[in-house]
């Protein structure tokens, strides 16, 4: 298993991660799974990188600095590859980009109900804020201090 993180540069770049990934994801309350909105995301700062591994994409990763933060999402990982530790290794990159940057602390997002990415923020020393997001309040923010 060998994994890459490759960041979207073009738009050619984003369409391929969408067209691997249309089937195996689902929307967030805040965020629909569409070509447009992911372009509309990067136009709004969001970095998009696909989690590669061998030559399959298996998740898209978006991160967004803001003041000292570094803002993070993830989709789902696709269901033949979950199990595999691909959600840590994800933490990992997110903790490595915000330590090159130089940032204090990393903020991550997620359904209200997403409990297995509960159990990995936690085992991660992320710790649950008060802040629900998106329209009806389903997307809880995690915060971690970068050491």
């Amino acid at each position: 298993m060998k994994l890459t993180f490759k960041k979207a540069k073009t738009e050619k770049d984003i369409k391929e991660i969408y067209d691997h990934n249309i089937d195996a994801f689902s929307d967030s309350p805040d965020f629909k799974w569409t070509f447009e909105e992911i372009k509309k995301e990067v136009s709004e700062g969001w970095e998009l990188f696909s989690l590669i591994d061998d030559s399959e994409i298996v998740a898209a990763v978006f991160y967004k600095v803001e003041d000292d933060s570094l803002l993070t999402k993830n989709t789902a990982i696709k269901i033949d590859h979950q199990g595999a530790g691909l959600s840590h290794s994800i933490k990992e990159f997110f903790e490595k980009v915000a330590r090159e940057k130089k940032l204090k602390r990393i903020y991550h997002y997620c359904r209200i109900d997403n409990f297995r990415m509960y159990s990995l923020n936690e085992s991660h020393q992320y710790k649950k804020t008060p802040r629900k997001l998106g329209p009806e309040g389903l997307v809880v923010e995690w915060m971690k201090t970068v050491k």
